[in-house]
């Protein structure tokens, strides 16, 4: 059987024999992301029982699944486990920096370091639970349910997956997509033209046949209404593979052709090469032992624009269908660039001097298990990160952590407009600097639950969302979220009433960074 055959975002799980395996912890951690496995160290550092649920067959999230270098923004904002775990990566590499750290990873290193850290602090990891049901009493998690039949109870629960899957069933707010401008007053959220970056720098048709609009539209461009500049709308900035790539001859496999391939969905691409632009893997970033970190550049590259918007609200099989169709699309355009007799012999001899890791993903081929979601829910609660924040407009008294990356939205939209191609939804600003994270905006409205912490899925404007967004900061608030978790079970309080100053104390001591230099 092919390798291929495994990878998949979703099958149904038989359930467990009756009664149903229950698992009893102080802290359920659903999400082993780097969100997870810090707050599963932390909560043992803090004499907790801490269980994670992992929806998938790995731990570590898109820092195991490729992407290898490391959105950073500010290293001197890092601190605590997450420079722990970029200080492990030092040691193992070697590295020449003075504080020992280093951001450029081989996923399989970086998985294994996790796994390592879970072992050592005893944490009891359950893969391939996919959550059913949520039980809540007088504002609180009682207990999940999978769809394996296993239930876990705990007193305190932490959602650690990427698209907010456990506080969306424990009933708390949240939005999905990009909000006006008005919402927030801010000046870079909804709809957004006009930044050249990852836009096409050429004329490219839209339509089957050059210049005629009854022919269709390309696959991948859509006719629909442009909007306005700030407007709000249901898109989702794009999703993609971070796909670990081999350099080396010796420890590299030839990019598959997918099951159903049609280089017809990839005329698009080949039109606009023959505009005259190549740049659909120049985003090829270096990696230790030749290897790289393949992102999306440039106007038509592994970015699947536009398909990704259902994603977040979708049950899981409409999730699975979501997820081989971005395989079948990222793995057909190496395909495509690497075989196909219509691009020229350059672009597909400097293709084909690539090819999958053999040493990787081993039980998908060398191709990565997660696919990248930038962004699906995010929390509303009392205090909403915002462009404000960003920019040091605003400030909060209450930080967990810092971020300090651009605030960086994909695009979200193709669309055909006045006879060529367009792509919509790109922002790269950056912030004044690193700026702190609310506690508040990591916990739920006191109102709607007491018990669980939100450390990926925060609550956060779509354009702040782009900023805060990344590996480093996710672990921050990973170990931010137990901290809280623990000292509200040792002070019997609800999450909303623990006294920050003793909260900030905590993250201190345990080498957090809360505020920024300037």
């Amino acid at each position: 059987m092919s390798a291929l055959a495994n990878l998949y975002y979703y099958k149904t799980k038989q359930q467990l024999s009756d009664p149903p395996r229950r698992m009893d912890a102080d802290l359920c951690i659903y999400g082993g992301t780097p969100a997870g496995v810090a707050a599963a160290v932390q909560a043992t550092r803090m004499g907790l029982k801490a269980v994670i649920a992992e929806f998938g067959r790995n731990i570590g999230g898109m820092t195991s699944s490729g992407l290898g270098r490391t959105d950073i923004g500010d290293r001197t904002a890092i601190g605590g486990i997450s420079s722990e775990f970029y200080e492990a990566l030092g040691r193992h590499y070697g590295s020449d920096e003075p504080d020992g750290r280093t951001w450029a990873l081989e996923p399989g290193v970086a998985e294994r370091i996790m796994t390592e850290w879970l072992e050592q602090a005893k944490v009891e990891v359950r893969l391939e639970q996919h959550l059913d049901s949520v039980e809540l009493k007088s504002g609180r998690i009682k207990q999940i349910t999978m769809e394996d039949g296993t239930i876990y109870s705990a007193p305190m629960f932490i959602d650690a997956s990427y698209e907010g899957d456990l506080l969306a069933r424990a009933g708390v707010s949240y939005h999905v997509g990009r909000e006006s401008n008005t919402v927030y007053k801010e000046t870079l959220n909804g709809i957004h033209f006009g930044h050249p970056k990852h836009n096409f720098m050429a004329w490219v048709d839209p339509y089957v046949v050059e210049g005629k609009m009854d022919s269709g539209l390309l696959q991948g461009v859509t006719q629909a209404a442009p909007g306005v500049q700030g407007q709000g709308d249901d898109s989702v900035q794009a999703y993609n593979f971070r796909i670990c790539l081999s350099g080396n001859p010796e420890n590299q496999l030839p990019f598959p052709e997918p099951p159903g391939y049609n280089r017809d969905e990839f005329s698009l691409l080949a039109r606009y090469i023959h505009s005259g632009v190549w740049d659909a893997l120049k985003l090829n970033k270096i990696m230790p032992n030749h290897k790289s970190d393949l992102n999306n550049w440039g106007a038509v590259s592994t970015d699947y624009i536009g398909k990704n918007d259902a994603w977040p609200e979708a049950n899981y099989r409409v999730r699975e269908k979501l997820f081989q169709e971005h395989v079948h699309y990222n793995m057909g355009m190496l395909y495509f660039l690497a075989n196909d007799d219509g691009i020229p012999s350059s672009i597909r001899a400097e293709v084909r001097a690539w090819g999958l890791p053999a040493d990787e993903f081993q039980a998908t081929g060398g191709w990565p298990h997660q696919l990248y979601i930038r962004e699906a829910r995010r929390m509303i609660s009392d205090v909403v990160m915002t462009e404000h924040h960003c920019r040091h407009y605003s400030t909060v008294e209450d930080s967990v952590g810092l971020a300090a990356y651009t605030m960086d939205s994909h695009n979200c939209r193709r669309l055909a407009l006045d006879g060529r191609c367009i792509n919509e939804g790109n922002v790269e600003i950056s912030p004044k600097g690193p700026y702190s994270i609310s506690y508040r905006a990591i916990i739920p409205k006191g109102e709607e639950c007491t018990n669980l912490v939100v450390p990926v899925c925060l609550s956060s404007s779509h354009i702040a969302y782009g900023s805060i967004r990344m590996e480093p900061v996710f672990m921050i608030l990973g170990q931010s979220a137990a901290t809280a978790a623990a000292l509200a079970l040792q002070h019997q309080c609800a999450l909303q009433e623990l006294d920050y100053g003793v909260l900030r104390n905590q993250l201190l001591a345990d080498r957090q960074i809360l505020h920024a230099e300037m």
